[in-house]
């Protein structure tokens, strides 16, 4: 006769049974974290002991091919943010982090500098974590991450990629938001990384990547005005963006979201439908509008060229429908409406290559337009002490021949690429100068933009040409803000020039930084000059801590600030102007002491 089985263990047998495959997933996921396999995909990773920086493996979430997967920029900021310090986190795609220029001609680095000159009290951190190829499933991805790191505000532009871009419409698992979104948190298991991993080798062509990153992502993906498609890349932008600017909102982080620019009288759609309402006819009805000076006509056949383009490389009019109703129905987003500030310098408000190098993204000046709209949108959570005008800003900004120069090659490289196909203008003869030779070893990957920039400042330097050495080693302190060195040189290459308050700037930034006489001693040297003895004595006490010689002019410049402070309350006072002039003679400051004795003589004069 058969034994039967209690039930309450028949129950735990099958509880054993059931549960078998899940503990062989976790002790084989156990395994593989142990032995190294597959990557941590957090957005970031420590560098050092006090600072996190984004994780070049955090694309590999979003991208089915490993091979397509893009890095991103390498900005530290402190893992403990700092009282006082105003954090910002910038979200998006490759407009967003600048490409072709990147670096410094990213517009969140226009941006940056432009709050630092306008705000020199505030401590900024300005942290970009876009990427190229990506979408809004990234951006919300990140944001999840980006929320946890106590953010002052959050800089948001993309969505021209929801086609064709890492986990868009054209690659997606699902069409429905909220499924991809689960599959692409299971890739944080090592298990699920192998089983893709696998598979992509068993199933998938090696990606050629001797073809651009466009080809590789969305050659032969065509999408039709009105399709299935074109609607699913709408729903998946609008479910993502506002998913994200909830999250931001109710964590009450503020949230700037820009609307999107692209290019409509200078660029040919790539691939049209036959007929009268496809793009190619659309496109020759707005060129001919424009030539014939029927501008309102010409505006709305170059969107109506764009919005049948089959090949949807620049982002339908809808999206920033989409963004200007979440700015209308979340609290704590605020518009930045970059679209609007592209058409205002636009001939006839219509888009094209006075502001774009191509599709979508900006030139130099285009860069610059995008940071003064988020400039403009923010600048009442930072308050800005000085004022640097949009014009200032331009002149002053320390963009690189080289950096220009590199923008224009790779643009050149890309045109000559699938969808394009332009081809290479013939190269000029004639001998290349530092600037094209660096550059050109720039887009070939043979140095690095930082050893460009340093052998471009040593070749100005050589040539005595000090405004471009300065130019450089500003451009070397925006983008290595930790390394004090390039403030050190910025500032002491102003003040050779004359420019003063630039000089002080960086002096005292790099002070800040890390206390050194190398900074200190030209930073009293000249407040002392400038009459601002008050401002001079804190680095002239840290410099005479290590050099009693000092001493001696510590005890003279004392004594100034308190005779200011009287002066300032009885200014007609001859005797205190006397006084002032003879201790600055005291230390041979004639141009102080000429001052205070003119004052001093004109009061007599009276």
């Amino acid at each position: 006769m058969q034994k039967v089985l209690p039930r309450r263990r028949l129950l735990l047998f099958r509880l054993i049974a059931l549960s078998l495959p899940f503990v062989a997933l976790l002790v084989l996921e156990g395994i593989l974290r142990l032995t190294g396999y597959g990557h941590d995909l957090s957005l970031f990773m420590p560098s050092g002991t006090d600072y996190l920086v984004m994780n070049p493996h955090a694309s590999e979430r979003y991208f089915r091919n490993q091979q397509n997967a893009t890095t991103g920029n390498q900005e530290p900021f402190l893992r403990k943010k700092p009282e006082g310090t105003f954090r910002i986190f910038v979200l998006g795609e490759s407009t967003t982090i600048g490409y072709p220029y990147f670096h410094n001609g990213s517009f969140h680095r226009w941006l940056q500098y432009r709050l630092m000159r306008s705000a020199p009290d505030t401590p900024f951190e300005v942290i970009n974590v876009s990427l190229t190829a990506v979408n809004s499933y990234t951006m919300l991805g990140f944001a999840r991450e980006v929320a946890e790191q106590e953010p002052d505000a959050v800089l948001v532009y993309g969505g021209h990629n929801e086609y064709y871009g890492a986990s868009g419409v054209g690659s997606a698992f699902f069409q429905n938001p909220a499924l991809n979104r689960f599959v692409l948190r299971l890739r944080d298991f090592r298990v699920v990384q192998l089983i893709e991993n696998t598979a992509s080798r068993l199933t998938s062509r090696p990606a050629d990547l001797r073809e651009n990153l466009m080809k590789r992502m969305a050659e032969g993906q065509q999408i039709p005005y009105d399709s299935e498609a074109y609607h699913d890349g709408i729903r998946q932008f609008e479910a993502n963006m506002t998913a994200m600017c909830r999250l931001f909102s109710e964590k009450k982080i503020p949230v700037f979201l820009s609307t999107l620019v692209s290019n409509e009288k200078d660029l040919k759609p790539f691939v049209s439908d036959p007929g009268p309402d496809g793009a190619d006819a659309h496109f020759a009805a707005g060129t001919r509008a424009w030539q014939a000076g029927h501008f309102a006509v010409a505006a709305k056949e170059f969107r109506l060229a764009r919005e049948r383009d089959k090949l949807r490389f620049r982002a339908p009019e809808a999206m920033n429908g989409i963004v200007r109703r979440l700015v209308r129905d979340i609290p704590g987003v605020t518009l930045v409406d970059a679209e609007a500030r592209f058409r205002e310098v636009s001939p006839h408000g219509i888009l094209g290559e006075e502001t774009l190098l191509e599709h979508v993204h900006p030139n130099l000046y285009g860069y610059a337009l995008l940071s003064d709209a988020f400039y403009e949108g923010m600048k009442h959570l930072v308050h800005p002490t000085r004022t640097l005008s949009f014009a200032e800003l331009r002149q002053a900004m320390p963009i690189t021949p080289v950096d220009s120069l590199k923008g224009a090659y790779e643009i050149l490289i890309l045109k000559e690429g699938w969808p394009f196909n332009s081809p290479m203008p013939p190269e000029e003869k004639r001998p290349k100068t530092m600037e094209e030779e660096l550059a050109g070893g720039l887009v070939v990957r043979q140095i690095t933009w930082s050893d460009a920039l340093n052998r471009l400042e040593a070749g100005y330097l050589k040539a005595q040409n000090l405004r471009g050495a300065r130019q450089v080693a500003e451009a070397l302190a925006l983008d290595s803000p930790l390394e004090t060195t390039y403030a050190v040189q910025a500032g002491k290459l102003s003040l050779a020039l004359e420019d003063t308050e630039t000089g002080l700037f960086y002096l005292r930034k790099a002070f800040h930084q890390e206390n050194s006489l190398e900074t200190a001693q030209p930073l009293f040297v000249t407040l002392l000059k400038l009459d601002r003895p008050e401002e001079a004595l804190p680095y002239l006490n840290y410099a005479a801590a290590g050099n009693p010689t000092l001493a001696e002019l510590q005890s003279y410049v004392t004594p100034l600030i308190s005779l200011k402070k009287q002066l300032a309350t009885d200014s007609l006072n001859v005797h205190l102007l006397d006084s002032i002039a003879q201790l600055y003679l005291r230390f041979a400051n004639t141009t102080a002491a000429e001052k205070y004795q003119a004052k001093a003589r004109r009061v007599r004069g009276k």
